[in-house]
């Protein structure tokens, strides 16, 4: 080592003393120093030996890449921007050159596409879809087909593909997507006329394909905004990799809004020409379909202009129907006049009535269908109902008249007022129900009621008994058989026995039967007391017969177990409370020649268009075929009796009055062409207690008989 000293002149007198420290000293062998100054070494060759390992199998491609590369580079430096550019003058120096051009636009769209790639990459198809795209109503319908009633909040029926005909298919395809069956989901052309809309004008415009709708109706919002409209392009992408045109277009058919507070073309289909979609031909379906670009702008019905406008847009669809080679010429020009929809959807104008019915049918569909109540209220189901549309407006008018009559005549009765009444055919069907003046203010139905006495309207029940099970004069003896023209003794006032002679009650007293105005008719036959309604010779032979019997013959004719009275003599003369359906049913045995099935309000139903298993009753037998005839015939005795003349006008009819001894309530049962029909008056003050009121002249009299006047509306014979 050298070292340089500079120094000034010296004098003679001065020296320069000069220090050099001693180098330092080795450290001494195996330090920590030391190993690791030899340890350094030994590490960089172990990490290049592992690199060569590495990449000594790449190295024969990196020779060959390498000419590639270095082009690359030449190219790189050749694009790269340099400002000002080098030989060029004035504005010149500020534009790139047509490889810069050449080189950011390549840049741009390699780096688009990454973006893109990765997005799609990234976009799952939700799990959950929007609540409003998955409910669905409930839709009622009259025993005739027509519908009757809706429930549910979402006004929607779902339909499978195959239903829907290919007629209103391709009318939604000519007005919304033609290419739908050839597009990749989206549509490039639409995508940049809806963002040039939004970003350069400030407002929205469609272009989506019927895919992107189907995405925006089922997983993502309304709203209209640039991420939405991407996110919506994502999906529907990787929706159309997914999942089939066909799946995707019964969706999209089964979401979309089509106004009337309808969702779906089965839902427009019933709200607009009050049919299913099975029914509607290629001009409905060109109505319907031009109403996908706003109900509220191409609805008929909410104006002229609407009208002008709705008018036009079914033309365009039909003619582009026929350019597209979904319609024949031929078939276009037979519609020449605009399908005019109805005035108002008919599944809102349910009444006060049906809502009665609506109750009545949905307990039954749960039950018989073995739907829990979840189930059922997410909708979908169609319920065909047994009701008969005539029979409950003419039900339901005779009732109404009667309040009105009865508030003119009676006002302080007629405030605490009730009327019942059912219409129950042979085979069970409940055909009509009168349940009340107004479901939403009343909690209950009127026809389905256990709360008041069956009075004498009971009898045949007894008669029945007494004609299958024969009677016991002793106790433990024979049954002895009895027949209609078995004599009893029909005087007022006679006191019922047993075997062993007189029937007590608890208070140590006699029981004695009454008759109605204290008449006594002396021996009576069975058929003449039915006829003419004597009570004392029923409540003796209720006693004869066996309470127990009594008792299992109404119940097996269709009575509830929960209604019937207390077992004791008065059982005999009605003081069960069978509802006004149950009535009914009960009647309809004697007429089905004594089978008995139990009374139901739906006959089919179907989910979507998928039949629903359901537990329809079957007949049973409740008393003999020769019973039964004989109960008909003297009912047919008493309807003869009390109404001669509309007799005679019908053949066939049967029936008779019931009324209790406390005057608290008025029935009358019957059957006319195989329909059995049952009708109470009673008073009930519901403010203050459940027990029934005395009548004060509510039901008329006999000769105007307000509970008759109410079964021959219904029936047909007044």
């Amino acid at each position: 080592m050298t070292l340089h000293l500079r120094v000034e002149t010296l004098r003679a007198d001065e020296t320069v003393q000069l220090r050099v420290p001693p180098p330092p000293e080795p450290p001494a062998a195996g330090s920590r120093a030391e190993r690791r100054r030899s340890a350094r070494p030994a590490a960089r060759e172990r990490a290049l030996a592992a690199t060569r390992r590495l990449l000594g199998p790449l190295t024969p491609y990196a020779r060959s890449l390498a000419p590639y590369a270095r082009r690359l580079a030449r190219c790189a430096r050749r694009l790269k921007p340099l400002y000002p550019r080098p030989g060029r003058t004035g504005w010149r120096r500020w534009i790139p050159s047509w490889r810069q051009w050449l080189g950011a636009t390549t840049a741009s769209f390699g780096l688009l596409t990454l973006f893109l790639a990765t997005a799609y990459a990234m976009t799952d198809i939700p799990t959950d879809l929007n609540t409003y795209a998955t409910q669905q109503d409930n839709v009622y319908f009259w025993s005739d087909g027509t519908p009757m009633a809706r429930t549910g909040w979402v006004q929607r029926q779902a339909m499978p593909l195959k239903d829907i005909p290919p007629d209103v298919r391709w009318a939604v395809l000519a007005a919304e997507n033609e290419s739908f069956y050839s597009d990749p989901g989206i549509s490039v052309k639409g995508i940049t006329r809806a963002l040039y809309r939004t970003v350069g004008k400030g407002d929205t415009e469609g272009g989506s394909t019927i895919t992107q709708q189907y995405v925006k109706n089922v997983y993502l919002s309304q709203n209209q905004t640039l991420s939405r409209k991407f996110t919506e392009a994502m999906i529907a992408l990787k929706l159309d990799n997914k999942m089939s045109k066909d799946q995707i277009l019964e969706g999209y058919l089964n979401t979309s809004w089509f106004g009337r507070g309808s969702y779906g073309i089965q839902r427009a289909a019933q709200a607009y020409y009050g049919k299913d979609v099975s029914k509607l031909n290629a001009s409905e379906a060109a109505m319907l379909a031009g109403l996908l670009k706003g109900a509220g702008l191409y609805d008929p019905t909410l104006g002229k202009a609407n009208h002008k406008r709705a008018v036009e847009r079914w033309k365009w669809i039909l003619d582009r129907m026929v350019k597209i080679h979904q319609l024949s010429p031929q078939e276009r020009a037979t519609y020449k006049t605009f399908p005019e929809p109805l005035k108002s959807n008919p599944l809102y104008n349910t009444g006060a009535q049906s809502d009665y019915l609506v109750e009545l049918a949905s307990q039954y569909a749960k039950k018989a269908g073995h739907l829990t109540d979840q189930q059922f209220d997410l909708g979908g189901y169609q319920i065909y109902t047994t009701f008969d549309r005539k029979r409950e407006q003419a039900l339901t008018d005779a009732v109404t008249k009667a309040r009105k009559q009865a508030k003119k005549d009676h006002p302080d009765a007629a405030k605490t007022a009730h009327y019942g009444a059912a219409s129950v055919a042979a085979d069970g069907r409940i055909l009509a129900v009168y349940g009340g003046p107004d479901h939403r203010t009343q909690g209950y139905n009127e026809s389905n009621a256990a709360t008041v006495p069956a009075g004498t309207a009971f009898l045949p029940f007894v008669y029945a008994a007494g004609l299958e099970h024969g009677v016991h004069r002793t106790r433990g003896g024979p049954a002895t058989p009895v027949t209609p023209e078995t004599p009893y003794n029909g005087d007022d006032g006679i006191p019922v026995t047993t075997p062993e002679g007189p029937y007590w009650d608890r208070s140590g007293k006699k029981v004695a039967a009454h008759n109605d105005g204290g008449k006594s008719y002396g021996q009576i036959t069975l058929r003449q007391a039915l006829a003419q309604s004597v009570n004392t010779p029923f409540m003796q032979l209720g006693m004869d017969t066996g309470l127990d019997n009594v008792r299992q013959t109404a119940e097996a004719s269709g009575l509830l177990s929960d209604s019937i009275g207390p077992q004791v003599p008065a059982l005999s003369l009605g003081n069960s409370t069978p509802s006004a359906i149950r009535m009914a049913s009960g009647y309809a045995t004697f007429a089905a020649g004594g089978t008995h099935t139990e009374p139901y309000s739906v006959r089919r139903i179907t989910r979507n268009g998928a039949p629903v298993a359901l537990n329809t009753p079957r007949p049973r037998r409740a008393v003999g075929a020769q019973v039964a005839q004989e109960v008909d015939e003297a009912l047919a005795d008493s309807f003869r009796t009390a109404h001669p003349a509309t007799a005679a006008l019908t053949p066939g009819a049967a029936g008779k009055a019931g009324t209790d001894d406390k005057d608290t309530a008025a029935w009358y049962a019957g059957t006319a062409d195989s329909v059995s029909t049952a009708v109470v008056v009673y008073r009930m003050d519901l403010a203050k207690s459940l027990q029934p009121l005395p009548l004060k002249g509510l039901a008329g009299t006999p000769a105007d008989d307000v509970p008759y006047a109410l079964w021959s509306a219904a029936t047909g014979l007044g």
